[in-house]
């Protein structure tokens, strides 16, 4: 008696996503071994304790030869050694270069360089997040740095190109390379409250109106630089404050169009000046290099605090900065509408993004 069997032969890379999470989060073959056993997996496929060993070290071995590649993410999809749907290239390269919330904050706005390596150990400890996660996340943040901050054009064009991330992904290492490029502080103890996204949200609206890019998009390092030029003629807004006059008719004006609108109209007009003071010698001092990496330290002392200790809510917030905003076109004896609204629009966004009420 003859009997047929079926046999199909097959070279596709078999990628468990399960077990490249626990590479990436960089547990040893043996921690991964014991918390897929923790997870059930015996008992769901009757598997043996051997043959999960086996095949954990199976699919690390496999990740180990796949990180060359992930270092240059196109090499990946034109390889030909290992044969990984496209989907599944897409998912490996996307889940690579993920990052936790808790690490990004740590280092955030600091040099990528061998001196903040060296803090990894300690960020490891505070944040729970092993050693070896730690200097991956580090090494690619770093290794997209190189690549893209020499190059001509968008940035997160240029990181999509040259990494294959997803738009959102590209977007956040967009904000990563520019918070690093212009080296803001984002560590002190007031900044604290706010998320890796608050910041992000401000490095896009920087990078689509303050840098060399928001005026020539030919320019080298578009979107890493901070216009100077910008930065320059920010200090003619002075005027706004250091003329009593056009300060006594912005507040007049500000006033008229919000009374009977804010709930903390007294606490407005009793500190206007105090506020708009704040916010106009914020944009005069960003010609120093420190009063830039010192930008939301000083947003915070300036105007998140002052508004928070009068519990402004946010609606009110967002009220009187479009009015602050708005007013300054009907100042007859200004003549700076264009930088001021370049300015404005941009501190406007990131402060509302900054109040917390």
């Amino acid at each position: 008696m003859t009997s047929e069997l079926d046999i199909f032969v097959g070279n596709t890379t078999l990628i468990d996503e399960d077990v490249y999470r626990l590479w990436l989060d960089g547990y040893s073959v043996s921690d991964a071994v014991a918390l897929r056993v923790r997870s059930g997996i015996l008992e769901q496929t009757g598997a043996t304790a051997a043959v999960l060993q086996s095949d954990t070290m199976d699919h690390y071995r496999t990740f180990h030869m796949l990180e060359r590649l992930l270092h240059a993410p196109p090499k990946l999809l034109h390889q030909l050694i290992f044969q990984i749907p496209p989907s599944r290239q897409a998912l490996l390269i996307e889940r690579y270069y993920a990052f936790d919330e808790a690490f990004v904050r740590e280092v955030l706005g600091k040099k990528l360089s061998k001196g903040t390596k060296k803090d990894l150990d300690d960020i490891s400890t505070k944040t729970g997040i092993t050693l070896k996660s730690c200097r991956r996340q580090f090494d690619n943040f770093k290794r997209v740095f190189k690549v893209v901050e020499e190059m001509r054009g968008s940035l997160v064009d240029n990181i999509q190109q040259h990494f294959l991330l997803s738009d959102r992904l590209a977007r956040d290492y967009a904000a990563i390379v520019f918070f690093a490029n212009n080296r803001f502080e984002t560590g002190k103890k007031k900044l604290q409250y706010l998320s890796f996204g608050d910041f992000a949200f401000c490095a896009e609206l920087m990078i689509q109106n303050w840098t060399l890019g928001a005026v020539d998009s030919q320019m080298d390092d578009m979107d890493m630089d901070l216009d100077k030029e910008f930065l320059q003629d920010l200090k003619e807004l002075k005027v706004l404050v250091a003329d009593k006059d056009l300060l006594d008719l912005h507040k007049s004006l500000v006033c008229t169009a919000l009374r009977g609108k804010l709930g903390v109209f007294s606490e407005m007009e009793a500190n206007f000046k105090n506020l708009s003071r704040g916010l106009v010698n914020v944009a005069a001092k960003l010609t120093h290099n420190k009063d830039v990496r010192d930008l939301f330290v000083d947003l915070v002392e300036k105007f998140v605090e002052p508004c928070r200790s009068d519990h402004w809510p946010l609606n009110d917030v967002r009220l009187f900065l479009n009015q602050y905003s708005a007013s300054v076109h009907s100042l007859d004896g200004f003549r700076h509408q264009a930088l001021w609204d370049r300015y404005m629009s941009t501190l406007r966004g990131c402060l509302l993004r900054l109040y917390h009420d």
